[in-house]
């Protein structure tokens, strides 16, 4: 069995990041897949309990199963080539820790972001505990990871910054919280805030169009990454960081913060926005159309369009 661990390990040898990228129907999922293996590269696929509830926690585990079986890389212990992880993805409960749990996730981020500090450790140590000790031996490389630090809870293109979100420099997430975190967790990965937030920021159409956006009339421009936050994080925890919410973000930006210390970039609202924009396309240019399989593959070419042109960028290509 391929193991997420050590593929991080190797993302960080390497300054490059695993992307991670969220999905609620099978087009996301066949767009991802796609673009991987054309790149023959390992990805997470994620879905937060609203996408889990949707798709259904053990039919996801087997999709993701099944295009292993038939795709995977040839090696099984190899840290390199295709390989689909699966990530519980912003699971808020201890319930769904156990449920991620026992369908055989790599990964269970659980979300205690909004909380204070204190009761942010506590409830999180309460899922490491839940998702490691006492378990079955084929699940022991679960990875569990922590948040500190609210950026808001939606992928959605926005208006403005999420209310509560930690975006002024004091409130970011500071070097001496996170050590303090990890240590009385026992986290294997940190989410923090740096800048980041979810969702994406529509600028204006005026503006957009004044700073060259694309025919639809608008673009998105999110706040700076805080790069030298996101280094000095990772020089006191010394374990792997994940950046949350990098859609809007430059290019620079992401790049800068893999550089940094990131190994992890999750990508939810521009993949949205992608398959929105394309299926309204071609709703227009087929009206009469009722066939889902044939107005979807446009729909899942401008998807994975955008996710390889992410995994280029993550990964150095």
């Amino acid at each position: 069995m391929r193991n997420l661990r050590q593929v991080i390990k190797q993302a960080e040898k390497e300054k490059t990041a695993i992307g991670h990228f969220n999905i609620s129907n099978l087009e996301q999922l066949k767009a991802i897949a796609r673009a991987a293996q054309k790149l023959d590269l390992p990805v997470i696929i994620g879905v937060s309990e609203g996408e889990r509830e949707y798709i259904g926690i053990h039919h996801v585990r087997d999709l993701i199963d099944s295009y292993n079986k038939e795709h995977g890389s040839a090696s099984a212990d190899s840290d390199e080539g295709f390989w689909l992880f699966l990530n519980a993805d912003h699971t808020h409960s201890l319930d769904g820790v156990k449920e991620a749990t026992n369908a055989g996730f790599d990964e269970i981020l659980f979300d205690g972001g909004k909380l204070s500090i204190e009761e942010n450790i506590l409830e999180t140590k309460r899922a490491v505990k839940m998702a490691k000790p006492g378990l079955m031996f084929w699940k022991k490389n679960i990875l569990v990871e922590g948040e500190l630090g609210y950026i808001g809870s939606a992928s959605e293109v926005r208006k403005g910054i999420p209310e509560g979100a930690a975006i002024r420099p004091e409130d970011l997430t500071k070097p001496e919280d996170a050590v303090r975190f990890v240590k009385a967790t026992g986290v294997d990965l940190l989410a923090p805030a740096v800048g980041n937030i979810h969702g994406m920021l529509a600028l204006p159409s005026s503006r957009a169009q004044a700073e060259g956006s694309s025919a639809e009339g608008f673009k998105y421009s999110d706040p700076a990454l805080d790069i030298e936050r996101i280094r000095a994080i990772k020089r006191a925890v010394k374990i792997p960081l994940v950046l949350h919410g990098a859609s809007g973000n430059t290019d620079e930006d992401v790049r800068a913060a893999i550089e940094a210390g990131i190994s992890i970039v999750h990508i939810s609202t521009e993949l949205r926005a992608a398959w929105r924009k394309n299926l309204e396309k071609d709703f227009k240019e087929q009206p009469d159309e009722v066939a889902p399989y044939k107005l979807m593959p446009e729909v899942i070419e401008a998807m994975e369009e955008l996710v390889e042109k992410k995994l280029r960028l993550f990964n150095k290509l």
